[in-house]
Formats: structure tokens, C-alpha cells, sequence
């Protein structure tokens, strides 16, 4: 089930005069013109009670999104990057590439590394993208540096205390251009993942659920995995904000007999030791070993916050790792504009090198605000990431893929905030992108047999269908490489391509029953399924021959 998530404020003002700095009379007086940035106020500031400052001397780590450079040219190499007729179709940049044509200019990054320095702040070397660098300082001096104040807050509804700035930053004119987004004023808990768990009646010794054995034939890999494409040499990337325990998964692996890489650990922004997620990494980690064993496993963990989600993003798309899977996510107007703009440009990057990204597409069907309207959450949202909704699968006796329906729970629908995109166009006539794209099982009653907490358990909810897609996307890598033929890259181009194609029938189990609420599953492309989960030999098939 959602729970409340930090909802965040703020539009991008238009150019001021000279402004009064909130962080008090000498400061402003002390700094020359500046310009606001992109709201970055956390609502629960409006709902909560202050009940402090944050102590002056406190050291706190902040990052900096910088903007890119040529925005019209990177749109124009994503589009013919993600078009079968162009002779770029699949042409992606490396990292270096992608930071030497589209990164921020040497001069920006240089010119806000002065700025941040020239207030006292330590500031690091920016990401290899050249999209963000991290400063650390105390909060007096952050409160100067971006002219706004630092309060703590106790949230009665959330019960719980956090500190975060109480208006937007503020940046001199002269480098307010450069910068996109300061994430880390505030601690305020972001982020929602999408797991359902239904017990089972003895959660210590009983197994019910897809196992891996059901889920390889269910989705019709078992071929591929038989002929040896069981991911290796791939490596797939979990973002998380929840740390996990070794011991459950390595128990998993016994049970079922598999023998996959050891996940390997990755701190973004610090990284985290909160455990109150720990059944989602666990179910992601073992959805993948089970499709996919023979993939290596990147867990990237970070704090749960604005901070934290930048990190991540900004560090699996440095690194370029090639297959990313995030089953955390707020709905998309929650999340501050800054943050969404920011990420956008990361999103707009992996696709630039060919990373593709599953997102889990939310598990309050339409209304993923939870007020009675329709919504869609993001990251899934954004045009550049694969949205991943939700059925609920039969298997015939023997274990093959029966039917799938639409599970309830599915997130899905039209953004509110980002425009049709040319793959798109095709099934969209409106203005603004569907969500989702493609789907596989979340219902809990037809969920993954998951041993996490120290018990097994069955798991439902888009959570399990994002890692799904990305196992899945390691299979075809591996097939992909072994035939010299390129990895599946920006998954949402050969998505659509395919989908669009003869083949369509044969790659894709097309959803056709079931609803989310407002939107309903039916022939083809619909909000609720997108184009319905994989046939695995028939994708592979039709892809890759």
C-alpha cells in the first residue's frame, strides 16, 4: 500500500531585479544580485511545527545540478538515436561523449565551484557526466551560500521530526543559469516503494508463489536460459533507499539451488543503513537472481530524500551501468520541479548512452496522489525511463503462461507535466505521455515466493514487475552480445518499434481484461498495461533471431 510521501512545492520564478536575501539583512546586504531557484520547499513546512534551527555548526552534504549545455542537439540525437530509420538508431554515446557534448561547460562548473568555495563550503569534483557536484559545509554557512534558513520540524501527521530550508535557494544572477537543482536541504523523507506482501499461513517453512522455475516458464525464458543466456555478463543495477541483509538472499539461492554473483554494494550520497525497506531490495534482488542468475547484481543505496535520489541517479548514469530497475517512486506532482528537471536530464543521458531503465509504475492504479483524481508517479513518468505496470498471471498446469489480466492496483495514465514523446505518438493523440509502457505480474495473489525478514512470503505489486523487465533485459543483452548484435539500450524505442511491427503478437502477451479505476486494459497499447508483458522466446525471436 502508498503511504503519504513528501509532496514539494515550487515553479520556476521569472527573472527578478535584485532580492532580499531570506537568510537575513546581512546577509542580503553582503550579496550582490541574485536569482531564485526552482521552488524546493518541502509541503510538510506548511503543515508542520517548527520547533527549531538546526544547529549552526551542523555539517551537511548538499548536491548541485548543473545545466547541460546544447539541449536542442541532445533532443535531436534522442530522437534519431531511438529511430530504426535513422542511420544513428542505436549509435550511443559513452560517458565522456555524452559530458563533452551535453555535460555542463567547463566554465560553468568552474565558475559555481568558485561561487560554493568562495563561502567556506568543501566542494568535490563533479560526477563524470559533468551534471552535478556535491558541497559540504556547515549549515551556517549553506544558509549563506543559498540565502535561505535551515529549521527543524516535527510532522504530527507523519510523527516524525525532520529539518529543511523554509524558502526556495538563491543563487547570485551570474551563475543562477548554471545550476538546475540544490538537493539537501532537507531530510524530509521522499520516496514510496511498490511491494504488496501476502503471508503465507506458515511464513517460516511454507513456499507459495512464482518461483523461478514457474517464472521462467511463464514468461517463456527457460529456452534461453537452457541455451546458456542467463545474463552473464551483464550487470543490473537496483536503486534503493533501503539497505538489505545478505543472509536472506543467500538463503534464497540455497532453496531454489542457484548460484549468482554475490550483489555488490554501492554508496550513492553517503549511502544508507535504514532497513525499513528492506523486504523491496530483497524482493528486486531475488526477482533478478531468479530470471536472470547469471547477472551481476549493483545495489546502489542512498538516504531516502531529495539528496538521495539525485545521487542515485546521477552516480548509475556516471558509471553507465547498463540495465537500472528502481521500484521506489512519488507521485510525479510531489516532486519538486528542480528535482524533476534535474533527473529528467540524467534520464535524457542513460537513454543518449543506451541504459535502460525500468520504474515501477505505482500500486494505487489511477489515482497514485491518493485524492480522488487521476495521477501517474514518477519517475516512471518521465519519457525517458520504462514506466512498469501490473497484471496478474495464470500458468496452465505445466507451467506455461496462461492468461494475465490487469491487476487493480496498476499505476497508470497521463502526466500531467511531460509531453507526448515521438514513440508515442503512434497510440497517444494527446498532448502529454501515458504511463505505463509495459507490465508483467504484481498481483499479490498470484506474487513471487520472496524470503526476506528472516521468512517466505508471497509478493505482489509493480516492485516485482520492474525487476522482472530488467532480468529479463539481461537475457537479451547476453543473447544480443553473443549473436554481435547491440543490447536492447533506451528500452522504450525498440519497445514501441517492436510493438508497432508484425512481430507484436508474438513478443508481447497483450493484456486485454482488467482495470485500474479510471482506465481500463484492452487490444494493444492501454493505461494500465501499456503493451502488456513479455513473450520471452518470441521478443527474443523477433529481435534478435
Amino acid at each position: 500500500m502508498k503511504l503519504p510521501i513528501r509532496p514539494v512545492i515550487g515553479v520556476l520564478a521569472a527573472p527578478l531585479p535584485i532580492l532580499a536575501m531570506v537568510a537575513g539583512p546581512a546577509a542580503a546586504a553582503s550579496r550582490p544580485a541574485a536569482l531564485p531557484l526552482r521552488g524546493d520547499v518541502v509541503q510538510a513546512v506548511g503543515h508542520s511545527t517548527r520547533v527549531g534551527s538546526v544547529p549552526a555548526g551542523r555539517s551537511i552534504t548538499v548536491t548541485v545540478s548543473l545545466a547541460g549545455q546544447d539541449s536542442a542537439g541532445l533532443a535531436d540525437f534522442l530522437r534519431q538515436v531511438a529511430d530504426p530509420a535513422s542511420a544513428q538508431y542505436k549509435h550511443y554515446l559513452t560517458v565522456k561523449q555524452f559530458a563533452d557534448r551535453f555535460g555542463a561547460s567547463p566554465a560553468a562548473v568552474a565558475a559555481v565551484s568558485s561561487y560554493l568555495r568562495g563561502q567556506g563550503l568543501s566542494v568535490a569534483e563533479p560526477t563524470a557526466n559533468r551534471l552535478s557536484l556535491q558541497a559540504t559545509g556547515s549549515a551556517a554557512q549553506l544558509q549563506k551560500a543559498f540565502g535561505t534558513s535551515l529549521a527543524t520540524y516535527h510532522d504530527a501527521t507523519a510523527k516524525r521530526d525532520f529539518y529543511a530550508n523554509s524558502a526556495a535557494p538563491v543563487l547570485p544572477a551570474a551563475i543562477a543559469s548554471a545550476v538546475t537543482d540544490v538537493s539537501g536541504l532537507s531530510d524530509y523523507a521522499s520516496y514510496d516503494h511498490f511491494d504488496t506482501r501476502r503471508a503465507t499461513p506458515d511464513a517460516s517453512r511454507a513456499v507459495t508463489g512464482l518461483t523461478p522455475a514457474k517464472a521462467r516458464t511463464g514468461y517463456n525464458v527457460a529456452s534461453a536460459i537452457s541455451a546458456g543466456y542467463t545474463g552473464t555478463g551483464q550487470t543490473v543495477a537496483l536503486l534503493e533507499f533501503s539497505a538489505f541483509k545478505q543472509s536472506n538472499i543467500t538463503t534464497y539461492d540455497k532453496y531454489f539451488s542457484l548460484t549468482p554473483p554475490t550483489p555488490a554494494v554501492v554508496k550513492a550520497g553517503g549511502g544508507t543503513t535504514d532497513l525499513s525497506g528492506e523486504d523491496e531490495v530483497e524482493l528486486d534482488i531475488e526477482v533478478v537472481q531468479a530470471l536472470a542468475p547469471g547477472a551481476a547484481v549493483k545495489v546502489y543505496e542512498a538516504p531516502n530524500s531529495d539528496a538521495g535520489e539525485i545521487a542515485l541517479y546521477s552516480s548509475v548514469v556516471s558509471n553507465d551501468v547498463p540495465i537500472i530497475s528502481t521500484s521506489w517512486g512519488i507521485d510525479e506532482a510531489d516532486e519538486t520541479a528542480s528535482n524533476r528537471t534535474a533527473l529528467n536530464t540524467d534520464f535524457q543521458e542513460a537513454a543518449a548512452q543506451g541504459q535502460s531503465i525500468y520504474a515501477a509504475s505505482g500500486d494505487s492504479g489511477s489515482d497514485d496522489a491518493g485524492n480522488g483524481g487521476t495521477s501517474v508517479d514518477f519517475p516512471a513518468s518521465d519519457p525517458y525511463v520504462t514506466g512498469t505496470g501490473g497484471t496478474a498471471l495464470t500458468l496452465t498446469s505445466a507451467g506455461a503462461w496462461s492468461k494475465e489480466t490487469a491487476w487493480n492496483g496498476s499505476g497508470g495514465g497521463v502526466s500531467s507535466y511531460f509531453a507526448t514523446p515521438s514513440f508515442q505518438t503512434g497510440v497517444n493523440s494527446g498532448s502529454k505521455r501515458s504511463v505505463p509502457d509495459v507490465a508483467a505480474d504484481a498481483s499479490p495473489s498470484t506474487g513471487w515466493a520472496v524470503y526476506s525478514e528472516g521468512s517466505w512470503a508471497e509478493f505482489g505489486g509493480t516492485s516485482a514487475a520492474a525487476p522482472n523487465w530488467a532480468a529479463f533485459t539481461a537475457i537479451y543483452d547476453n543473447e544480443a552480445k553473443s549473436k554481435s548484435k547491440p543490447a536492447l539500450g533506451y528500452a522504450n524505442a525498440s519497445i514501441y518499434a517492436l510493438a508497432a511491427s508484425s512481430n507484436y503478437s508474438t513478443a508481447f502477451h497483450d493484456i486485454k481484461t482488467g482495470s485500474n479505476g479510471a482506465y481500463s486494459a484492452g487490444t494493444g497499447y492501454d493505461k494500465v498495461t501499456g503493451w502488456g508483458s513479455y513473450n520471452g522466446a518470441g521478443f527474443l525471436s523477433a529481435e534478435l533471431g
